[in-house]
C-alpha cells in the first residue's frame, strides 16, 4: 500500500508541475521573445532482485518531473538572426535615402529649375538688353539659384547630423545590450539545469542576441553551460563578447560626415567592419550622403565659375567690364548672390549691346550643368530605388525566418488548452490512486 501511495503522490506533483508549465504558457503567449516551455516527466524505477536466481527486477515506482524543456531551433535561431540584421541594414537605407531624395528637390523650387530659370531670363533679356525690369528678372533668377543651392546643401547637411545621431544612438544601445548579455552570462553559469529560473535567463539571453543582431551582424557561440560569445567582422574573428567580458564599440566620424566603427579589446582598438544591421546601413548612407554633398558642392563651384567667367566676358550698363555675379565659399551652402543693381547684368559684348547674353546660350551648352544636376538626382532615385527592393526582399526574408521559429517556439492555445486538459485527467487519475490507497489502509485497519 506504501507503494500505492508513493505512485500517487509522485503523479500529482509530477502533474501539478505539468499544469503549471501550461498556466506560465498561456500567461506568456503574447510576452515577446517568450518560448514554449514543457515539463520533462519521466518513470521512476527501483531495481532490485526479486526471486532466488537473484536477477535483476525492475519495478515501476511512479513518476517525476526531471526538469523544464525549453522549445529551442538553434538553426531557425540563426537564420532569423541573419535576417534580421539583413532587414536592419536595408531598412535604414531606404528611409535616409528617402531623406536624400527630399533634399534633392527637382520640382519647380529645387536647384535644376532655377538654373533654367536663369538661362531662360537671360536668353529673354537677349530681345531688350536694356529693359531694366528684364535685367532685375536676371539676377532675380540668379538670387533664386543661390537660395536652391544653399537650401539643398543645408538639407544634405542636416541629413549628414541626422545620420551621425542616430548612429550614436545606435551604438550606445549595442553596447548597453552587450553589458547586459554579459550580466545574463554571469547568472546562467550558476543556474541550475532544467529550472523554471534557467529557462527564464535563457529567453533574456537570446532575446538580447537578437537585438544585437539587430544592429550588427554577429557570429553566435553557445556553451555547453549556456554561455554565449559573439563575434564580429567579415570572419567573425573580432570577439564582441567572451568569457573576460564584452568589447565595447565606439563611433568615428569624419570631418565631412562620414563614419567608421571601431571596437576596443584588451586595451587596443581595432577598425570593425560591418556587414549588416542597422549600424552597417547607417555607415553606407553617411558615405552615400558626403558624396552627394560633395557633388553639389563641386556643382556650385563650378556653376559660379561659369556665371563669373562669362560675366567678366561682357559690359555692364556703364561699359565696365562685368564683375563677379556670385560667390560659393564654403560650398552650396554658402552660395550668395552679389549684385543687386540691374546695371550691372553685363549684356553687351563688343559693339553688340546684346553680344554676351546671346554668348551664354554656347556656355550653357557646352557645359551641361544642367544635365550634372539631373544625373544627381537620377543616382540618388535608383539608389533609393534598389534600397526599396532590397527591403522588401529583406523583410520578407525576417518574416518567413521569424514564423519558422515562431512555430517552434511559439505558445498555441489551442494546443495548450488540450495539454491542460490531459494534465487535469491525470492528476485526477492519480488523486484517485492515491484515494484507494488510503481505502484499502482504512479497510485494513478496520478488519484488524
Amino acid at each position: 500500500m506504501s507503494d500505492l501511495l508513493g505512485i500517487g503522490a509522485s503523479a500529482l506533483n509530477a502533474y501539478q508541475a505539468a499544469l503549471s508549465a501550461v498556466g506560465e504558457n498561456v500567461a506568456n503567449a503574447q510576452t515577446p521573445g517568450y518560448a514554449r516551455r514543457r515539463v520533462v516527466l519521466q518513470e521512476q524505477t527501483v531495481v532490485g532482485s526479486g526471486d532466488i536466481a537473484y536477477r535483476p527486477q525492475v519495478t515501476f515506482n511512479g513518476v517525476t518531473a526531471t526538469g523544464v524543456a525549453r522549445a529551442w531551433d538553434d538553426f531557425k535561431a540563426n537564420e532569423a538572426r541573419f535576417a534580421t540584421s539583413a532587414a536592419g541594414r536595408s531598412g535604414v537605407r531606404e528611409q535616409w535615402l528617402g531623406s536624400v531624395e527630399s533634399a534633392l528637390d527637382d520640382s519647380a523650387s529645387g536647384i535644376g529649375s532655377a538654373m533654367t530659370g536663369f538661362f531662360t531670363s537671360a536668353s529673354s533679356l537677349a530681345s531688350d538688353p536694356g529693359d531694366p525690369l528684364g535685367r532685375r528678372s536676371v539676377l532675380t533668377a540668379l538670387d533664386g539659384v543661390a537660395g536652391a543651392f544653399r537650401n539643398t546643401g543645408q538639407k544634405l547637411a542636416r541629413i549628414s547630423d541626422g545620420v551621425g545621431q542616430a548612429a550614436g544612438l545606435e551604438v550606445d544601445a549595442l553596447n548597453n545590450a552587450l553589458k547586459a548579455l554579459d550580466d545574463v552570462n554571469g547568472a546562467l553559469a550558476p543556474a541550475a539545469q532544467g529550472g523554471s529560473a534557467r529557462a527564464s535567463l535563457e529567453d533574456q539571453r537570446d532575446q538580447l542576441i537578437d537585438f544585437i543582431a539587430g544592429k550588427l551582424d554577429v557570429k553566435v557561440s553557445l556553451g555547453s553551460d549556456g554561455r554565449v560569445s559573439l563575434a564580429a567582422g567579415a570572419g567573425g574573428n573580432l570577439a564582441l563578447l567572451s568569457g573576460s567580458g564584452p568589447s565595447l564599440v565606439s563611433l568615428v566620424p569624419a570631418a565631412d560626415g562620414r563614419l567608421s566603427l571601431q571596437l576596443a579589446a584588451n586595451g587596443t582598438t581595432v577598425p570593425l567592419p560591418a556587414a549588416g544591421g542597422t549600424l552597417a546601413g547607417l555607415v553606407d548612407i553617411a558615405a552615400g550622403v558626403a558624396d552627394r554633398r560633395a557633388a553639389l558642392d563641386g556643382l556650385a563651384a563650378d556653376f559660379t565659375a561659369l556665371v563669373n567667367t562669362w560675366s567678366a566676358g561682357g559690359k555692364d550698363a556703364d561699359g565696365n567690364a562685368g564683375a563677379n555675379l556670385l560667390s560659393a565659399t564654403g560650398g552650396a551652402v554658402g552660395m550668395q548672390a552679389l549684385a543687386s543693381d540691374p546695371d550691372l547684368v553685363p549684356a553687351a559684348a563688343g559693339t553688340a549691346s546684346n553680344g554676351n547674353l546671346l554668348a551664354l546660350d554656347a556656355v550653357r551648352t557646352s557645359s551641361k550643368i544642367e544635365d550634372r544636376w539631373s544625373a544627381l538626382v537620377s543616382a540618388n532615385a535608383q539608389a533609393l530605388s534598389s534600397a526599396k527592393a532590397e527591403n522588401a526582399a529583406a523583410s520578407k526574408w525576417q518574416d518567413t525566418s521569424k514564423a519558422a521559429l515562431d512555430e517552434v517556439t511559439g505558445v498555441d492555445l489551442d494546443t495548450e488548452a488540450a495539454e491542460m486538459l490531459r494534465f487535469q485527467q491525470a492528476y485526477s487519475a492519480a488523486a484517485r490512486i492515491v484515494q484507494v490507497a488510503r481505502e484499502n489502509i482504512q479497510a485494513i485497519f478496520a478488519a484488524l
